[in-house]
């Protein structure tokens, strides 16, 4: 799981528990809860902020639920990774790659015949064979 994400506002060092969004051509903004990932064009907001939150005139907010708490994982999150654990460790490991993957190599080596070649500031490296 990632970091906790901090409120957007300035100076404030709060966890986020909201996500503010606007709809520019509804002269909407939308309050709800924290979104699962950090959007670009989206605003963390602490629950202080979030309660405070003042739009321009003519706008409208759009509060969503906010859950009461922060989501648990339920049994099936955990039956789903211990399932995925028991499947790892039941695949037997082997040197060769399967057909159609390819396989890990300590280093790469440049190709032949193009030793030092760069273009700008890449250099074509192709794998050991």
């Amino acid at each position: 799981m990632g970091a906790i994400r901090q409120c957007s506002r300035s100076a404030c060092r709060q966890s986020a528990v909201a996500t503010l969004t606007y709809v520019y051509a509804d002269s909407t903004a939308v309050l709800g809860p924290l979104a699962t990932y950090a959007e670009p064009h989206c605003y963390d907001l602490c629950e202080q902020h979030a309660g405070s939150l003042t739009v321009p005139r003519g706008w409208e907010v759009l509060r969503l639920a906010m859950p009461s708490q922060p989501p648990q994982p339920g049994p099936d999150d955990l039956l789903a990774l211990a399932d995925a654990v028991r499947e790892a460790a039941s695949r037997p490991s082997s040197s060769a790659p399967a057909p159609g993957q390819r396989g890990t190599h300590s280093a790469l080596e440049a190709p032949a015949g193009t030793e030092g070649a760069r273009r700008g500031h890449l250099r074509v490296l192709r794998e050991p064979s």
